[in-house]
């Protein structure tokens, strides 16, 4: 049995606990000693408790990035087309839907930080109005501005540049 140092230990530390109550401090300070020397020197008995068994089996989230992925698909020709309203690299394929909308307190600041990278790195930014953009926001499930989309993810809330610089490096 796998677990049979640990149970015969929470078995020993039970009985000793209901032991060392009756002891006088200072014994039940070398029982402490001597327990945790034995737990330092047998590592063994507490590695069903530090290192448990990896989960294995199926992705949980499979499904939904399957989902997620398929509908970027889907959406990329009206994402990433060329000659849409954005800034950066003229020339470069886009590889950011940028989303944002008027009255959103965060778009201005993520509009800044987005343009710094994207002449930094060399991308074209597609910009969209979230409000105005229904068609193509709904399907995605984007429901919040600033919203950036990239050809495998979709990012939703005001990111820093050191995040989006980690996402978009090649």
């Amino acid at each position: 049995m796998r677990n049979l140092p640990l149970l015969t230990a929470l078995l020993l530390g039970a009985a000793t606990s209901a032991f060392a109550q009756d002891l006088p401090q200072q014994s039940r300070t070398t029982l402490g000693e001597a327990i945790r020397a034995v737990l330092i020197d047998t590592p063994s008995l507490l590695a069903p408790i530090t290192d448990p068994a990896p989960i294995t089996g199926a992705d949980l989230y499979a499904d939904e990035a399957t989902r997620d992925l398929d509908l970027l698909a889907q959406a990329a020709p009206r994402l990433f087309a060329p000659g849409l309203p954005g800034f950066g690299a003229e020339g470069a394929t886009p590889s950011i839907a940028f989303f944002t909308q008027t009255d959103c307190p965060d778009c201005a600041t993520a509009e800044a930080e987005l343009r710094e990278l994207a002449a930094r790195l060399g991308l074209r930014v597609n910009v969209f109005d979230l409000t105005e953009n229904t068609p193509l926001v709904t399907p995605l499930g984007l429901d919040m501005a600033p919203s950036y989309v990239l050809p495998d993810m979709m990012l939703r809330g005001a990111m820093p540049a050191i995040v989006l610089e980690k996402y978009l490096r090649p």
